[in-house]
This record gives C-alpha cells, structure tokens and sequence, in this order.
C-alpha cells in the first residue's frame, strides 16, 4: 500500500503546486490522510519526497510550504582576468582523441586500445591480489618500487649489445603515466623558454606537455622513415636546442618506425651537439610486422631520456610509466617529480608488476600482434574500397593508428563534424601538428571497438567527404 499511495499523494500534490503561488501552505498531514486514504507515515513520505524534487519546504513547528521559485544570480568570474593576467602560451585545447560519444558511434578517433584487446584477466588477478599487500597501505618510495624499477631496468638491457652498458635500476624513475614523464623532462631538462626540437607530426600530448612547461617547440619534418638527421642536425644548430623529443617506434600518429640506419644517425647527430633524445616508447607492444627498437639500447652516456608506459598496453586505469635517464639529468628529473606529485600510488605499481611479470603477460602480447594485424589490414582495406580519395603514405609496421592524407581542399573541421552527426567519429590531424599542417590528414584508430564496423565507418567518410 505503501508503495501505491505514497505515489498517487505525490502525483496529487505536483498538481495541486502547480496551481498554488509560491508560499502557499500544503494541507496538513491530517486533511491528506482523510483525503488520500493513506497512513500519516506514508504522508510524510509524500512530502519528504516532493522535498527531494525542491517542489516544498517544511519548516518546522509551522508547516509545510510550496517552495519559492529562486533565480540564482549568475557568478561573476571577472575578477580572475586580471589576478591571471595572459597565459604565457597558447595552451592546446584537450585533444579529439580523449573525447566520449554515444554509445553507437563508430569510435575510430580514440588513442586507445578497445577494451577486448587488454588483459583483463591478468588486470583483475593483479588487483585483487595488490590490495591484499602491503602496497595497498604503504607509500611507495620516490623513485618508485624496487622491484618494478629493476623490471624496467632488465627490460631494455635484455636488448642492450655486447660493449654497451645496460641501465641500472637506480636509472628508473617510476611516474603516473608517460604524460607526466614528459612534463617532468621538458621541465627539468630544457626549461623555461627553451628550444624544444620535435618530430612533425608528432604526439599531440607532447606538444601540450611542452606548451605547459613553457618550452619553445621547434618542428623537424619527418616522414615513413623517420626525421632527415641533415634537417635535425640543422635545427640544432639553428637554435641552439638540447633536447629532441621523438618516438622511434611505430609513431604516434603516422606509425613510423626508424630503421637501425637513421637511428644510428640520429644518435650521432645528438652527440655532437651534447644534447638529449627524448625516446618516447609508448608503443613497445605494439609491433605487428616489426619489432620495437629501441635507440636507448645504443646509449650508455647518459644521451637518451627513455620513456616506457604501460598505460595503453595494461590498462588505461593503471597508470604506471617509467623514466629511464643516467647521470645528473635522473636526479633533476626525480626532483621535478617530488615536486610534482612526491611519489606513484604503491598500489597501481604492484599491480603493473604483476601483470608484465605474470607467465601468461607473453601470451597475450602475441595475441595482440595477430588481433592488431587483422584490425589493422581491415581498415586499410575498408579505406581503399571506400574512400578512393584517401592515400595511405605507408602501412604502419606497429602502432594503433593510420595516418590517412585527403585531398588538401578537405575542410578537415566540417568532415569531422558531419561524420560525427553520421555517427561515426573521427580525429582531424591538425593537432599533432607543432606548427601549420603540411596537408589534410585523420588519424584513424584501428583498435578501436567493433571492427566489424570498419566498413560502415569509413563508408560514411567516403560518402561526407564526396559531399565536400
């Protein structure tokens, strides 16, 4: 009964308030249960929940009242115009790939792997058993845990060659994710108003860390095969820069990869000028026809700033990365990270352990290479079939991502747009740009969800950009 009559009185009273001016006194509790036929209890329950919906008031001792409607006076916020004054640059705007859409869309624009492609088992198994440990309740030592900071170490040394010394795990500096590794470097290693040498295109979040750090960003062009060193060796001595940001492996966005050959040029290049390769190996699990390699391995003076994370490979909630650097450029960056955030929850870093040193870590890593395989050559091929204007540079070796030229006419920001309305989303390749675009690109993620919708995805691109 309950139930029942606590919903007729309230339906009952909304239509009754609607007709009453504000202030007005709602019937006492006897008069509505003579007329509703209810319980006072149930009543009550009545008014307690047109209370919840801001419908009345009840002041206590008096009775209950139909609530005054309130116009908030909008905040005024102008005050912090001038306690702000101008930034010092012009901070990015959060990238299209970290946006949501609905449910149904075609999502081919996030930086993500779908969550099909992630060891969920491994993850679930790692967490419960870290908050069970005492990593769920101590804190973690600056530099991070021992034991993940020496499976950080062996890592790249397993690769290093005979007459190379490999990293140490005094080298590794654990931090919540690669973003804030890259924070750290830019900060502690180049500075304020520094040059910054970059790859263009390059990691939209890169250029947003750099911005931050108040760093000047120079561009260097690169292409399928990786930065010119003639045009590298040219920026350096151009600008005087000490650090060159760049990812080897299977690029975020175009998916390149360096040969040995430019690699080993591009270490020489960074010698000569005493200067730093900021390594960024976000994809290391992420080869298909290739295997990363990493130009870390090569170095054992202190010339390369390594970046591992294993954010997008374990799982987007565990966000755990590791900075490996020698010699006095580790111990700035380590106190830019004490600065910053003092430490990396214990917990997310015994649970990355878990999962990258657990026996079946191997067997889903050559699951993934075959699952991205098939994505990756179905999107190729949906693209050919339907968007005949599109031109591919190369086929990504690794990586999450196709690196797609359109026409130069393409208005970039209405394709996006009109595909979204069409329910398929899509990046428009301006922001991985440092400076002005060299042409109308998209990134599209071929690990994203539902690749059986690959085709009806880019369908629709063929379809909006023959509208154009």
């Amino acid at each position: 009964m309950s139930n029942d009559s606590t919903g007729r009185i309230v339906a009952g009273l909304r239509a009754w308030i609607a007709q009453a001016p504000p202030g007005a006194q709602v019937p006492p509790t006897r008069a509505l249960v003579a007329e509703y036929g209810a319980s006072p209890v149930t009543v009550q329950k009545a008014l307690r929940a047109l209370g919840a919906l801001g419908l009345v008031e009840s002041r206590p001792g008096v009775g209950t009242f139909v609530r005054a409607a309130r116009t908030a006076r909008p905040p005024d916020f102008g005050w912090q115009t001038g306690a702000l004054r101008a930034p010092h640059a012009r901070v990015p705007t959060m990238s299209a790939a970290m946006r949501t859409g609905p449910a149904d869309a075609i999502a081919l624009h996030s930086g993500y792997p779908d969550r099909t492609l992630l060891p969920e088992r491994l993850v679930r198994t790692a967490l419960t058993r870290a908050a069970r440990s005492e990593a769920a309740l101590a804190r973690s030592e600056p530099a991070g845990h021992p034991e993940l900071r020496a499976w950080f170490a062996t890592e790249l040394g397993s690769a290093t060659p005979v007459g190379v010394a490999p990293p140490a795990p005094r080298d590794v500096v654990v931090v919540p994710g690669s973003q804030s590794g890259l924070s750290s470097i830019f900060r502690a290693l180049a500075g304020f108003g520094q040059p910054v040498l970059v790859e263009s295109p390059t990691y939209w979040g890169a250029i947003l860390a750099a911005v931050q750090a108040g760093v000047r960003v120079v561009p260097v062009p690169g292409g399928p095969a990786g930065p010119d060193p003639d045009e590298l060796a040219r920026a350096f001595e151009e600008t005087g820069a000490r650090l060159f940001y760049a990812q080897p492996n299977y690029a975020n966005p175009t998916g390149a990869q360096w040969s040995p050959e430019v690699a080993q040029r591009v270490l020489d290049v960074v010698r000569a000028h005493a200067a730093f390769l900021v390594e960024d190996d976000w994809a290391h699990d992420f080869g298909i026809d290739s295997t990363a390699r990493p130009v870390a391995v090569q170095d054992d003076a202190g010339h390369v700033v390594y970046l591992r994370s294993l954010t997008k490979n374990v799982s987007p909630s565990i966000r755990v990365a590791a900075v490996i650097a020698r010699g006095p450029a580790r111990d700035r960056i380590l106190a830019d990270r004490g600065a910053e955030s003092m430490y990396v929850s214990g917990f997310l870093q015994a649970a990355a352990l878990d999962v990258v040193t657990d026996p079946g870590w191997r067997t889903h890593l050559r699951s993934l290479r075959h699952q991205l395989r098939t994505r990756r050559d179905l999107m190729v091929a949906s693209l050919a079939e339907n968007v005949p204007q599109a031109h591919l540079d190369h086929v990504p070796p690794g990586g999450l991502n196709l690196w797609v030229r359109l026409p130069d006419e393409t208005d970039l920001e209405r394709l996006a747009a009109d595909c979204e309305a069409a329910g398929v989303l899509i990046a428009a390749g301006t922001e991985w740009f440092p400076a002005e675009p060299s042409g109308a690109y998209i990134r599209l993620n071929f690990a994203g969800p539902d690749p059986d919708r690959f085709p009806d995805g880019t369908r629709v691109i063929g379809r909006m950009l023959s509208e154009q």
